[in-house]
């Protein structure tokens, strides 16, 4: 049979090939309760509705019954549909999604496609636990010697385990702004103000942040903290001003000490090298006063065993050995004469600076050489000459006391 023949074999053209009405060109659209009239009789055929042809009251049961069963039959699609939809998911690589099963927790899904059970398997949330997240604090607070401090501070952070972040803590976000808070207040409550201000930060910003992360583990939210920040401290700006002033004076402070430091280290080494000098040249005058006082006591030891054997001559020789040597310091002697109301002088000053020639000698009456005191110094006599020189002075005396 072709597909425009009328199914009763006749040539009828008011029906297509399905058994339907053939439209006019005058007929207008299709009547939309006559489609759903042939949808419902069709789901009514396809569920067994359709199989009660009695007339009447029998009838009306039926149409009531043909549509209860098209609209379960609906819903039923929509609810198949709908749990296929549901069914498959997709985890991002950066996320992992927590499963909860008939509201409990189940498992961890990381990154990929995944299947589900309907109306059992819940995704409770799709955490990101590679983004960092970042909150800021700003408050007023008291430091440990009473006085008032600004601080402001950023906390870095990630969900590190998922299922702690989604499951344990209702709003872990809110938690980590009164840890922080808590942290930050007990940290600086223990600090000074001039530790707040300037030397300290370093070490209350990493003390802040071993005590958030301490907190954060015991809450168990599964938070790690990325990065801990303090990015200003500052005072009250009603007393700004007088702080100002105080860091003023203690920069000054601070120049002071450098630039005494400076001098120190300039004078310090000149101060260091005079001591070690003063030091070798007392060690110097020690070891020469030990020698000399060693060759005294040597002499002195011989002296002693010389005099013993002939002090007469020992005696006489150390006269003349000591007026030697005061001699030869002296340029004028004054010489007492006993029995006369004069006193000799003898400048040996003149004599020395008047005399010229070389020094000779004379033979006297008991063969000894008389000195000629002339041009040489009297400083660079020898010892025999200054002898030679004392008995010639001796001699003027004697003269003069018998004249």
């Amino acid at each position: 049979m072709a597909w425009n023949e009328p199914p009763n074999g006749n040539n009828n053209n008011d029906q297509d090939p399905w058994g339907n009405r053939r439209r006019k060109g005058n007929d207008g659209p299709p009547d939309l309760d006559e489609i759903f009239k042939q949808v419902n009789e069709k789901l009514n055929k396809w569920l067994g509705g359709g199989k009660n042809k009695g007339g009447g009251s029998s009838g009306g049961s039926g149409g009531s019954g043909a549509s209860f069963g098209a609209i379960l039959g609906i819903l039923l699609v929509v609810v198949l549909a709908y749990a296929a939809y549901d069914s498959i998911y997709t985890v991002d690589e950066s996320e992992r999604a927590v499963i909860l099963r008939l509201g409990e927790f189940s498992t961890i899904e990381l990154p990929g496609l995944h299947f589900k059970v309907p109306f059992i398997d819940q995704i409770d949330q799709k955490v990101n636990v590679t983004e960092v997240r970042s909150y800021r604090l700003q408050e007023s607070m008291l430091t440990g010697d009473e006085n008032i401090v600004s601080v402001t501070m950023t906390v870095e952070y990630r969900a590190a385990d998922a299922e702690k972040f989604a499951l344990n803590v209702q709003q872990p976000e809110t938690s980590l702004a009164n840890a922080a808070e808590s942290a930050l207040r007990h940290v600086i409550g223990s600090a000074t103000l001039e530790q707040a201000l300037t030397v300290g930060r370093d070490q209350i910003q990493v003390s802040v942040r071993q005590r958030l992360q301490n907190y954060l583990n015991l809450y168990d939210v599964g938070i790690e903290l990325a990065q801990l920040n303090i990015n200003d401290t500052s005072p009250p700006q009603q007393v700004q001003a007088a702080f100002d002033d105080v860091i003023t004076a203690r920069e000054d402070q601070q120049r002071l000490i450098n630039e005494a430091q400076a001098y120190a280290n300039q004078i310090l080494p000149v101060a260091q090298g005079r001591a070690r000098r003063q030091l070798e040249e007392a060690q110097a005058y020690r070891e020469q006063v030990v020698a000399n006082a060693t060759g005294e006591a040597d002499r002195f030891t011989n002296i002693l065993g010389a005099y013993s054997e002939a002090p007469e001559v020992t005696r006489e020789r150390l006269y003349l050995e000591s007026i030697s040597r005061i001699y030869a310091n002296t340029n004028k002697v004054l010489v007492d004469v006993e029995g006369g109301n004069n006193m000799m002088y003898l400048p040996l000053d003149q004599l020395r600076n008047n005399a010229s020639g070389s020094l000779g000698s004379t033979s006297s009456g008991s063969g000894q050489q008389v000195l000629n005191p002339g041009g040489s110094n009297m400083n660079n006599l020898s010892s025999s000459e200054v002898r030679n020189l004392t008995d010639q002075i001796l001699r003027e005396i004697d003269r003069r006391r018998t004249n």
